[in-house]
């Protein structure tokens, strides 16, 4: 659902001690279909440290060295699974090659208004419609639900950090409104 995105560190340090990402069928058994799920810094099971630990380590390495965080959609575009498509693989290519040559160090960014992310308004051989999740979407409506539905699933998960997270992560949280625009 999310897209192309620039984070400041605290975003990154939420979104990676969060770990969202999905089950898919053929990599879990019994999934047939796409399932949301969370696993800390994606790899929970393997972590000796708390996950606080490791987005504080995240947050350190981008504020030392001002490296910049993409989120890159690899997923699902234009609705839910069954009702959009994947997002196709020359334009994720396509991102990430805009992201590592600069060419988006100009670009205008719109904020989510849910999840508080920047949307680029261009990006160099990716349709403009695809940028902006809830503009790939053709019922508005439906986004807006889907939407609000994950910011409330990573609020939830979230609880369990709350009290290892400092307060600039947790304003970093996505926040469901009741209609985005």
């Amino acid at each position: 659902m999310l897209r192309f995105l620039n984070w400041s560190p605290e975003q990154a340090m939420y979104y990676f001690m969060s770990g969202f990402t999905a089950k898919v069928a053929g990599t879990e058994a019994g999934v047939t279909e796409p399932q949301l799920t969370f696993s800390a810094c994606f790899g929970a099971p393997f972590l000796p440290l708390h996950p606080s630990k490791y987005a504080e380590m995240l947050g350190a390495k981008l504020k030392a060295s001002g490296a910049r965080v993409w989120m890159i959609n690899t997923g699902m575009t234009g609705g839910v699974y069954g009702a959009g498509t994947r997002m196709k693989l020359p334009y994720t290519r396509a991102m990430i090659t805009a992201a590592l040559n600069g060419d988006l160090d100009n670009v205008t960014f719109n904020p989510h208004p849910v999840f508080g992310l920047g949307i680029p308004t261009s990006c160099p051989n990716v349709p403009a419609e695809i940028l902006d999740p809830r503009t790939a979407w053709s019922d508005k409506a439906a986004y807006d639900a889907k939407a609000n539905e994950l910011a409330k699933s990573f609020n939830k998960n979230f609880e369990k950090f709350a009290g290892h997270a400092s307060d600039a992560v947790m304003k970093a949280a996505p926040k469901a409104v009741e209609k985005a625009s």
